[in-house]
């Protein structure tokens, strides 16, 4: 597997990691909990027909501690913004899981066409008292690792830190980021009002869950599908939880490509 390039853009008063590689028609791809630490065999699948192009939210792996300078949703939708224009996405299609989800949502609600075609992976955004989603940050790590993920090697494939001791500790360090980051944006269940906005997607969208996702569990499908305008086509993988790029890299991405070039 050959390395993406990588460059650097100025989002939100700190630098952002931009990542591209592939040929074809554009794909932004932003990673949910814990971002991209490295390039995935799922971003690896999708650059085979799009070129895909993965942005580092502010506090994320590859992004610089501005997070803790974003205040308010408002603000990090925004940051999004920035991030994606920056990033040459503006009309592009985007595939957003997790937390990034929620944003890449309201980017779509709020800037008509920004995006071009919508993939909402296990995404945060909506939640219901009588069936709330899982607080993964009322866990310990090993809980929290659990509830992410149906695949734990492959997670920890994709989450391992490097051999060498101190570049393991600057790891660490960055995974802890990354967590402050989406507890930032979505404390505690990801309300954030996107219920009320929800109707402004117009833009064809793809919700793409994993079978065994404990934390924004299948059945915010229908809720999501409901509130959507436009178009929506809605794809179950099995054997995937929260994480169901990581789980299931080659499932996800044939449900991506084959939603976007219908």
């Amino acid at each position: 597997m050959s390395s993406p390039s990588e460059r650097t853009v100025e989002v939100a008063g700190g630098p952002c990691r931009i990542w591209e590689k592939g040929d074809g028609p554009l794909l932004g791809v932003l990673p949910g909990l814990g971002g991209a630490p490295r390039w995935s065999p799922f971003f690896e699948e999708l650059s085979q027909s799009r070129r895909v192009v993965v942005p580092s939210l502010p506090g994320f792996p590859g992004a610089g501690d501005q997070h803790r300078d974003i205040d308010g949703h408002l603000m990090w939708v925004s940051a999004t913004l920035d991030l994606l224009e920056a990033a040459g996405l503006a009309g592009a299609d985007l595939a957003a899981a997790s937390v990034a989800g929620m944003l890449a949502a309201d980017v779509a609600a709020l800037a008509p066409g920004m995006v071009r075609r919508l993939v909402l992976t296990g995404s945060f955004g909506l939640y219901d008292n009588d069936d709330p989603t899982a607080n993964v940050f009322a866990t310990t790590t090993e809980e929290a690792v659990e509830l992410q993920t149906a695949r734990p090697d492959r997670y920890a494939e994709a989450f391992a830190p490097p051999d060498d001791e101190e570049e393991s500790a600057e790891f660490q360090i960055l995974q802890y980021r990354a967590a402050e980051a989406a507890a930032r944006i979505f404390w505690p269940f990801g309300e954030r009002g996107l219920a009320a906005r929800l109707h402004r997607v117009r833009s064809p969208v793809l919700l793409l869950w994993g079978a065994e996702d404990r934390i924004v569990q299948t059945r915010y499908i229908d809720r999501f599908a409901a509130g959507l305008a436009g178009p929506v086509e809605t794809c179950v993988v099995p054997g995937a939880g929260h994480q169901a790029w990581i789980d299931e890299p080659e499932a996800c991405a044939s449900a991506v490509v084959t939603f976007l070039a219908d």
